[in-house]
């Protein structure tokens, strides 16, 4: 079957669908991930800083930092309906939210396009999507590379990296504190992750070229297409009132807090959900808890800091307090394992 065809009835009826049936495995992944970081002996995070979302490296009174990351199986969609005016957006954001999270402004961005063979058409949207990106970032594009590799890549795959600057005592320390009260903002949609189970729940009874039944969005396509959001307008909000730690809620969803400590994160007031993760969710037969764990379920960043800074950043930023830090239980002779627990559904 083509994806997109759609050859099932969809829905409750057919089998629970995962994002591991789908072909993503995020444990497996994570190992994957820890296995190269062993091989290269890469020092993830700099001294004094607890950041995960950035490479950190000293460079006298300031850190210069890294990030790179790619649109992933979104632009499989974006082929579909033969539009790419939007995954440059997707490329940046992915990038500058991660730097973003670690309390560091974004400066620079090169992106990498891969293609089995030139097409001025879609390069050219690629590239005002980049454009579009960099200008809501404000940040500058300085470069990049497009390569030609017709036995290595099927379509196009799009990828960049993003170089930012922080005073040393600008980045965030990366650790939520038991008692901190937890701010967060609202996605956009899907954003650039989890595309795979979503592709593959939407794909199940439908096209992509199918109307869309909610929203604005002409079709299926276009919901799933919705660009993710760029939050660099939180960065000086986020440090004036001291913000300890925060996590951009992408791959692994709501699970993402957990890098913010061994701590219990409570999330008692989440934004809800847009409509297209109810679609999703229905049609795949997918359970609340995988979808939790999958996608970022309609708040697609988070801050911990101090419960009388919470509101006053939230009403400045148009965030929400969601939720509280407490501290973890342990087992006996058990070190404390960090937890999220969203509307009382545990992860």
């Amino acid at each position: 079957m083509t994806e997109g065809d759609g050859d099932g009835d969809g829905g409750p009826g057919d089998d629970e669908l995962t994002y591991a049936d789908a072909g993503v495995d995020i444990d497996a992944s994570e190992a994957a991930t820890a296995a190269l970081i062993g091989a290269v002996g890469a020092d993830t995070e700099a001294e004094g800083s607890g950041s995960e979302y950035a490479g950190l490296l000293d460079i006298g009174d300031r850190y210069l930092a890294l990030a790179t990351d790619g649109v992933g199986t979104k632009l499989l969609v974006a082929e579909a309906l033969g539009d790419y005016s939007t995954v440059g957006i997707d490329c940046i954001a992915m990038n500058v939210n991660d730097l973003v999270a670690a309390g560091v402004r974004p400066v620079a961005f090169v992106d990498y396009l891969a293609v089995d063979e030139p097409d001025e058409r879609f390069a050219e949207q690629v590239g005002e999507g980049l454009a579009r990106g960099a200008e809501l970032a404000d940040m500058e594009l300085v470069g990049g590379e497009t390569a030609v590799m017709p036995e290595v890549v099927r379509g196009l795959d799009l990828a960049g990296t993003c170089a930012g600057l922080a005073a040393k005592d600008g980045v965030f320390d990366g650790r939520a504190e038991p008692g901190d009260a937890l701010v967060g903002w609202r996605s956009s949609g899907i954003h650039s992750n989890g595309l795979t189970l979503a592709r593959e729940a939407v794909t199940r009874g439908h096209a992509y070229t199918d109307p869309c039944p909610f929203g604005d969005y002409e079709t299926l396509g276009d919901a799933l297409l919705e660009p993710t959001a760029i939050y660099t307008d939180l960065l000086d909000p986020m440090r004036d009132r001291g913000v300890r730690g925060a996590a951009h809620v992408t791959g692994g969803g709501w699970t993402n807090l957990e890098r913010l400590g061994a701590h219990r994160y409570v999330i008692d007031d989440a934004f809800d959900p847009q409509p297209v993760f109810e679609f999703v969710r229905a049609e795949g037969n997918v359970s609340d808890e995988e979808m939790h764990r999958t996608f970022n379920m309609g708040t697609g960043f988070v801050a911990a800091l101090d419960p009388e800074d919470a509101a006053p950043l939230a009403d400045a930023t148009d965030g929400r307090v969601i939720g509280r830090v407490e501290a973890a239980e342990a087992g006996s002779g058990e070190a404390a394992e960090a937890t999220v627990e969203v509307r009382g559904l545990e992860l």
